[in-house]
């Protein structure tokens, strides 16, 4: 995990292991960042992976074994700081070099925009798939980033997409050469940051307040997502997925 200082902006570069799967460690690693972003006074953010990897998603063959208690402290915590993500005050960038799935995906519509490389990845919530939902901290923003008709392909039929049809349902606003895909997103960061910092302030805060008002009421209440987790058919379909993971 890496913070880098460009200008106004504050480049966060997730660099934890395989794939980036989001463990405790890699929450927890994304936590400091945010604290350095916030010690740096950065007027924009741009959020990225490594390799072909944004993110893969929860880091199943770590966290599977989890008890309930466990397991809840674990999807708050992730809740936490992506709702951390979702309130700051300056423009975030999503520059999404890679794969981006379940909880990748979930930190990509934690941004203001969300800027896909053209490339052989995927992206998408597949959760339902796997028997497993979505809790409020991706409900609420998925609601807010995508229109009504997408909702569908994305979260109920939980569709792992190229880049090319999550452009065509508005889950990413652009699409770049892998090669460009990172200087364009600073240069898009350090231009929707141009703008006096305590207005863009002000309006990010009006845009976003009712849904994270809806959060903060909701943030910890993860029981129903958990009643899916341990379900028995979502057991065994994830005890299948990292058998295969493991080899």
């Amino acid at each position: 995990m890496k913070y880098e200082q460009h200008d106004h902006v504050g480049l966060l570069r997730m660099e934890a292991g395989k794939a980036n799967a989001m463990s405790p460690e890699l929450i927890a690693g994304l936590d400091r960042l945010l604290d350095e972003l916030k010690a740096a006074r950065a007027r924009a953010a741009v959020i990225t992976g490594y390799d072909k990897y944004f993110s893969a998603g929860l880091a199943l063959t770590e966290i599977i074994d989890f008890d309930r208690p466990r397991m809840k402290a674990f999807i708050d915590s992730f809740s936490r700081v992506m709702m951390r993500i979702f309130s700051l005050e300056i423009p975030v960038v999503a520059a999404i070099n890679g794969h981006a799935i379940a909880g990748g995906c979930v930190l990509g519509l934690m941004a203001d925009e969300r800027l896909m490389a053209e490339r052989e990845v995927k992206i998408g919530l597949n959760e339902v798939q796997i028997g497993i939902g979505l809790p409020p901290i991706v409900i609420e923003p998925l609601r807010l980033q995508v229109p009504p008709t997408s909702l569908v392909p994305i979260a109920i039929e939980g569709q792992l997409l190229t880049p090319h049809e999550a452009l065509e349902l508005k889950l990413v606003e652009k699409l770049m050469p892998e090669n460009d895909l990172e200087g364009f997103a600073l240069s898009r960061a350090k231009s929707l940051c141009a703008a006096p910092p305590m207005a863009l302030a002000q309006v990010k805060r009006s845009l976003r307040g009712p849904v994270r008002e809806r959060l903060e009421r909701d943030l910890e209440k993860s029981d129903p997502w958990l009643d899916t987790w341990f379900s028995e058919e979502a057991q065994q379909r994830l005890r299948a997925a990292v058998a295969k993971l493991r080899g």
